[in-house]
């Protein structure tokens, strides 16, 4: 059997790609979720790595070029916009490849850092920044009042 490969995704790839968005972004519709992916590719400043195990996406992640990034030294910055894997493929190192595809990106544009966020209660993925080279640089607490 042959290792899963890491390939830049296109709009073709919009069904398989909008279902892994759908899984990790459950409360945002599908259909939304695919069509926005040609413009976002269209604009020149986002592109998203899948990961395939033959002809089946098995994760992906999205990395675009920001005018800054919170915590970031530099300007404009990459920012890893998503990343997911089929939970049964988690914890292969398929995340670290497709990281690893956005660092790639980010360095054929000539910017020197990749930024990216969490959640504070998400522990999973803070850990798995960390895991895949990322420094936490600061922490934010939001706030909002309806008027």
């Amino acid at each position: 059997m042959a290792a899963p490969a890491c390939r830049p995704l296109a709009a073709a790839d919009a069904p398989g790609w909008g279902a892994l968005r759908h899984a990790l972004w459950p409360a945002e519709p599908l259909d939304e979720l695919q069509a926005e992916l040609g413009p976002m590719l269209e604009a020149g400043d986002f592109a998203g790595f899948g990961m395939f195990d033959g002809g089946t996406l098995i994760g992906f992640a999205e990395v675009s070029e920001r005018p800054y990034g919170d915590g970031c030294v530099t300007a404009p910055v990459a920012w890893l916009e998503a990343i997911y894997i089929l939970p049964a493929w988690r914890r292969r190192g398929i995340a670290r490849q497709l990281v690893a595809a956005a660092e790639g990106w980010a360095r054929a544009r000539g910017l020197s850092e990749l930024g990216s966020d969490a959640a504070l209660d998400n522990l999973v993925s803070r850990l798995s920044h960390a895991r895949w080279g990322f420094e936490e640089t600061e922490r934010v607490v939001r706030f909002r009042k309806q008027l």
